[in-house]
Order: structure tokens, then C-alpha cells, then sequence
């Protein structure tokens, strides 16, 4: 994407809340999304990243704040009136009608000609790769065909903003991987702004051009994939966004002079035979492995260090880079890393 500007500004949430009872939602939200934006609201369950797309959506209504599609204050205005479009995990379609007639429903409902309406679901069923299945009915499909038409659904209205509220949820892992690689290939190729809402950090970072971490109603952190995993910001990036090592307080003091927290990605870290010199621009701990998990293409270590606290460490199993390495239960090592691989990380107040 090139660099956003003002006016490429899709979505614009300004102080946004959303109140059930005592229950904080969606607690003061700000974020921008620019059109064209693979964007990803990233979060457990609870984190309001649901509200937060229902908000957009115009299926719930803000508590107080601004919400603007392409400039337009949209917060008091129906779904229907919003020029969004979306994508649900249970596809919703409609089981009495063809899959022609579940993509073409929208363009019934706004009279679109006939001959309109066929040649449009002709091109999206192109699109999504189910050519010639517009006169089955959703229960001869699979999952992943049933999502692809569900798309397609929602696509055929030509949307300037298309929501998807965990809608690979459903498929199994092989199948989910392989649609997230072809629904970003259609978000390219159609170019509108796709927001997709997940609690699943890897089909996150795989898609999104950047994401937003939600927590208790509140975003943690915006940015790229790479910028959450390598420069977390918080406590809670670090752990939610893929898997890590905190070392705070006296630990902390041990290795750096300063309590603040450190993040320390597992493969970050090397594991080395007890007597391998630490140099300057390395943090050094020696330690003992308590368990070993073979991954097939890594191996994951739980090593309990001699400073009181247990450091995971990830290696691939390349032969040549462990032969030497004693990695058995109970091994005397060392774990070394760069100094510049540790992220220090602040809280959220």
C-alpha cells in the first residue's frame, strides 16, 4: 500500500463506546482504517473486537463517539443505509435456494435486471473459484465452498468496506489456511477494504497489511505484523501476538541492572553447550532443560534457568546447527541472545 493520507481514510472511530450495564465493551476507541487496508481486530474473546465491528456495521449503536465511513458521520445510521457488507462464521445462507440465488439476493432486493443479475453472479462465482455451481444448494457444498459463496454474497453488491466476523472459524486448519491465502488474494485483487476480526493471532498476521490488539474494550497496540511481533508494546502483545518469554522484576535487575519487563521471543533465543563465552552484546543465563517438545520442523525446550525462572526456547531442527548441543531432560546449558533482540515493554494504565 502507499502511504495513507487524509482523504484515503475508510473507517474512522473517534472516541468510541459502547456500555452494556457496567459492562465496558468498547471502551474509547480511536483507530483509522484506510481504504484498501487489509486491517485485522486481533483479541481473545471479550476483548470487544466483535462490538467494535458490530459498531461499524451499524448492528449496535454507540454508547457516545464518532463513527465515519469515507468522511461520512454514520453512527445513528442503519446497516442498511451503510455501504458495508458482511461476512458472518456461519455463512447464513439461505438453505431453500441455489447458490445463484443466495449471491443475486442483494441485487434482487435493489431490482437489479435479470440479465444484470446473472452476468454478475457469473463473475463472482469466477472470483471465488466456483464456476458452474450457481444451481446447487448450499447442503451439497463443503464448508469452505459454503464460505466462498458467502463471499461472494457479499462481494456481488460491489461494498466500499467488507466486514468478516471470524468467518474461517468454522473450516478445519488445513482448509483455514488455504482460504486466508486465497481471501487476501481477492482482497488484492478487488482492492476495497476488507476488515477482518479473529482471535487467531497467525491467520492475523498471515493477512493483514496492519491490526489492532484489543483488551478489555481497549486497543493496545496498531500496526504491521511485523512491528506487533518484533516491538510489542505491552505486556499483553507480547503473549497474545504469537509466544514469548517475560522477565521482570529481580529477574530482570539480574541480567540488566533495571527491573523493566523484557520480551524475548523463543527463537530468539540459542541454546548452547554450559561453557560458551557470553560477549558483550549478549545476555547470557545458564540452566538446565526440564522438557523437550519435538515439533517436527523445530523443537520446543523448557529450560529452567539458575536465576528461579523457566525460559521457552525454539529451534529448528537443523542437524549441522545441534549436534552439539546437549538438549536431553536434565542437560546443563546456556541461553544466550542479542542484547537488541529484547523488547523493553510499558502497561497499559
Amino acid at each position: 500500500m502507499n502511504a495513507p493520507t487524509q482523504l484515503s481514510i475508510a473507517v474512522r472511530l473517534q472516541a468510541v463506546c459502547r456500555y452494556f450495564g457496567e459492562v465496558k465493551a468498547v471502551d474509547h476507541v480511536n483507530l483509522d482504517i484506510y481504504d484498501g487496508e487489509f486491517f485485522s481486530l486481533l483479541g481473545p474473546s471479550g476483548s470487544g473486537k466483535t462490538t467494535c465491528l458490530r459498531l461499524i456495521a451499524g448492528f449496535e449503536q454507540p454508547t457516545s463517539g464518532s463513527i465515519q465511513l469515507y468522511g461520512q458521520e454514520v453512527a445513528n445510521m442503519p446497516p442498511y443505509e451503510r455501504d458495508v457488507n458482511t461476512v458472518f462464521q456461519d455463512y447464513a445462507l439461505f438453505p431453500h435456494m441455489t447458490v445463484g440465488q443466495n449471491i443475486a439476493y442483494g441485487l434482487m432486493v435493489k431490482k437489479v435486471p435479470k440479465p444484470e443479475r446473472e452476468r454478475r453472479v457469473r463473475e463472482m462465482l469466477e472470483m471465488v473459484r466456483l464456476p458452474g455451481m450457481e444451481n446447487r444448494k448450499p447442503s451439497q457444498l463443503s464448508g469452505g465452498q459454503r464460505q466462498r459463496v458467502a463471499l461472494a454474497r457479499a462481494l456481488v453488491n460491489h461494498p466500499r468496506v467488507l466486514l468478516l466476523d471470524e468467518p474461517l472459524g468454522a473450516l478445519d486448519l488445513k482448509l483455514r489456511q488455504q482460504m486466508q491465502i486465497e481471501l487476501k488474494a481477492i482482497q488484492e485483487r478487488i482492492g476495497i477494504t476488507f476488515i477482518f476480526v479473529t482471535h487467531d493471532q497467525e491467520e492475523a498476521l498471515t493477512m493483514s497489511d496492519r491490526l489492532a490488539v484489543f483488551n478489555h474494550g481497549k486497543i493496545e497496540q496498531i500496526g504491521t505484523p511485523t512491528e506487533l511481533y518484533e516491538h510489542p508494546a505491552t505486556g499483553f502483545v507480547a503473549g497474545f501476538v504469537g509466544t514469548t518469554n517475560l522477565i521482570s522484576g529481580d529477574s530482570a535487575r539480574k541480567l540488566t541492572g533495571s527491573p523493566e519487563t523484557l520480551s524475548i521471543r523463543p527463537e530468539k533465543i540459542r541454546l548452547c553447550p554450559p561453557d560458551t563465552p557470553v560477549t558483550e552484546d549478549l545476555y547470557g543465563i545458564d540452566g538446565t532443560v526440564r522438557d523437550t517438545i519435538y515439533l517436527g520442523m523445530h523443537t520446543r525446550y523448557l529450560v529452567e534457568t539458575d536465576a528461579g525462572f523457566d525460559l521457552i526456547v525454539v529451534q529448528q531442527n537443523l542437524e549441522s546447527a545441534s549436534a552439539d548441543i546437549p538438549t536431553t531432560r536434565g542437560s546443563r546449558v546456556k541461553l544466550l541472545w542479542y542484547k537488541d533482540s529484547a523488547r523493553r515493554l510499558t502497561e497499559m494504565e
